[in-house]
């Protein structure tokens, strides 16, 4: 099942049908026990809904603060190491990679994050900027992981790897954070055989084009979880973005106008344009 937030309420959509659901704001229906079971009996009490408007959709963030862990793959490691190296803070990420410690940190307010087709922002004092695909998971208020959602983690990777205290101002700003279009509940945890493809398009053509799966992530999804709700609480639920395992060729760095198409298999597309 799915859950959209949209400008016309919430919307449950189950076997390609789409349910209204009125009873509860967006951060009480998310943070429900049990979500699962308490969508499916949430859709015998919905009004089901012949029309559903794709352009109302808005990012499934209401309250909620969303966190990201960094190097959980092999090529986020390496990439990583490559672009501190000049600075001295190469050797940081290879030894996090294998730490029992995650790297997390905070990402952004819903008010710095956008939803679909909506614009992201690439800052003015860098030159070189890449999208970040990443399976986002929501935990709920209880610690629990509720659902899950496609998420664009914008860097700056120049900022970044220019020394590894810069990190909060290479990764956190307006509009550096997208996702959506939904958010998945599932009924057991999501597939290892997941497939996440980024799709960068520039004047209609495709300049850049990768896929990985997620059994390629070197750490489990409840350990992050473990680590980020070790010391903090989160009334409304947080959203975590959990690394990626595709980055673009060291040459490359967006620009406006670049369309940045970000699938994640049985969840579906975010597509966010560059301004």
């Amino acid at each position: 099942m799915k859950i959209y937030n949209t400008s016309k309420g919430i919307y449950i959509e189950n076997d390609n049908k789409f349910f209204i659901f009125k009873d509860l704001g967006f951060d009480e229906v998310i943070n429900q026990p049990n979500l699962f079971t308490y969508l499916k009996n949430a859709i015998i009490r919905s009004t089901e809904s012949q029309e559903f408007d794709k352009s109302s959709i808005k990012a499934p963030i209401v309250s909620q603060e969303i966190w990201a862990s960094g190097v959980t793959y092999l090529r986020s490691k390496t990439a990583r190491m490559e672009e501190s190296k000049d600075s001295g803070g190469g050797d940081f990420y290879d030894r996090v990679y294998d730490a029992p410690r995650p790297e997390l940190f905070f990402k952004a307010t819903a008010a710095r994050t956008v939803g679909p087709n909506e614009n992201i922002k690439i800052r003015k004092d860098s030159k070189w900027n890449v999208p970040e695909p990443e399976l986002t998971l929501f935990i709920n208020s209880s610690g629990q992981i509720a659902g899950y959602t496609v998420g664009n983690d914008v860097s700056s990777r120049d900022i970044e790897g220019e020394n590894p205290l810069y990190l909060p101002q290479a990764k956190s700003y307006d509009k550096s954070a997208a996702i959506g279009p939904c958010i998945l509940v599932l009924e057991a945890p999501i597939s290892k055989e997941t497939n996440i493809k980024l799709e960068i398009l520039r004047n209609h053509e495709v300049v850049f084009s990768q896929e990985i799966k997620l059994n390629q992530m070197k750490r489990e999804l409840p350990e992050l979880v473990e680590y980020l709700t070790r010391e903090c609480t989160f009334p409304a639920g947080v959203f975590l973005m959990t690394g990626t395992g595709i980055v673009p060729p060291d040459d490359f760095t967006l620009s406006s106008g670049d369309q940045v198409n970000i699938d994640i298999e049985n969840i579906g597309t975010l597509t966010n344009i560059v301004e």
